[in-house]
């Protein structure tokens, strides 16, 4: 097997544990001859050589990408990773910590913004869970 398989198989694996299947397989299924080199290079770098690595745990991972995506205003990427840090262990309160120590070092209409990606997707995730 070489280094790209190998960066491969792990970078799907690690995108499929935090970002879910149905997530992944949707991005996949809409890969085009144009957009194939750009999947795989999220899939083997980002997935399988940064989030891959042992240095930092999942729920760091996750508070850092939720601050960053949310100061830089990526939307529509921090309602994935809030289902991913989600699924990385990190509770709505713990989320709410991010968004408000983002807000003092990115600015308020930032965090404004992304509390209101993060809600929808909480109610997002409550409507989905199975009815006790």
């Amino acid at each position: 097997m070489s280094h790209s398989d190998s960066r491969r198989e792990t970078g799907m694996r690690v995108r499929r544990e935090v970002l879910g299947d149905a997530y992944v397989d949707q991005a996949v299924s809409r890969t085009t001859p144009f957009t194939e080199r750009f999947q795989e290079f999220i899939t083997e770098v980002a997935w399988g050589d940064v989030w891959g690595r042992p240095d930092l745990d999942r729920k760091t991972r996750s508070c850092i990408t939720v601050a960053l995506l949310a100061a830089l205003g990526h939307d529509g990427e921090l309602a994935h990773h809030v289902r991913g840090a989600l699924r990385n262990g990190l509770t709505p309160a713990d989320l709410a910590g991010v968004l408000i120590h983002t807000a003092l070092y990115a600015g308020l209409p930032a965090a404004n913004r992304a509390f209101a990606v993060a809600q929808r997707v909480l109610d997002e995730v409550a409507a989905e869970a199975p009815a006790r």
